[in-house]
């Protein structure tokens, strides 16, 4: 069972739930603690977010899945269908790394190049996620702490883990892993979970 939540574009929660990527991109949120971002818990659910999804920062096939919302728009209700093992987080500082892993993911290069120039003297984080999708989607009541630019939060009631099954094998994963861990070269510095 758990409460804590990793909040991300609903297209990609989508794309992770499919087995279509392992690979977040992430700076933090504006709301942030010390608005930088870290990863306290290792298991944590996928929160789907709808309010900053943009379809021209998406590649082809993940635009059309998208319709902007008015700042500050949410359901009523947030349906939480998957969970993941945040298995690998890469410090990258290096930009010609970040925009090596194009094929990996399903933002665009301008989403690429927006994220390197906000907070430009930060380092970017590459997550690698194993996701796992739960036997039957839960329907959330959505809450003002949900909201705002912040990559956590703790739902108000826990959902159970186990019985979920793996978007991917474990050779499929590992494999895709290999691949981004070669781009990124070992000499990344690669950050260890906090888990406090």
């Amino acid at each position: 069972m758990t409460t804590h939540a990793l909040k991300e574009w609903a297209v990609a929660v989508d794309a992770l739930e499919q087995g279509k990527t392992i690979l977040l991109l992430r700076k933090g949120g504006i709301r942030d603690r010390g608005k930088s971002f870290s990863v306290a818990h290792r298991q944590v659910l996928l929160y789907p977010t709808y309010e900053h999804q943009q379809p021209h920062l998406l590649k082809a096939e993940y635009a059309h899945r998208v319709e902007p919302v008015p700042s500050g728009w949410h359901p009523p209700a947030v349906r939480i269908f998957a969970w993941a093992d945040i298995t690998h987080i890469f410090r990258v500082v290096e930009h010609d790394r970040i925009f090596a892993l194009l094929p990996h993911h399903i933002w665009t290069l301008d989403f690429v190049t927006e994220r390197l120039q906000w907070q430009p003297n930060s380092p970017l984080y590459v997550l690698l996620l194993r996701a796992y999708r739960l036997p039957r989607h839960h329907l959330i009541p959505y809450q003002r702490q949900y909201g705002g630019c912040k990559s956590w939060i703790e739902l108000a009631e826990s959902i159970e883990l186990t019985s979920a099954s793996p978007s991917l094998s474990e050779s499929e994963y590992t494999d895709q892993v290999t691949r981004i861990s070669r781009i990124l070269k070992l000499d990344s510095d690669q950050v260890p979970f906090s888990l406090g």
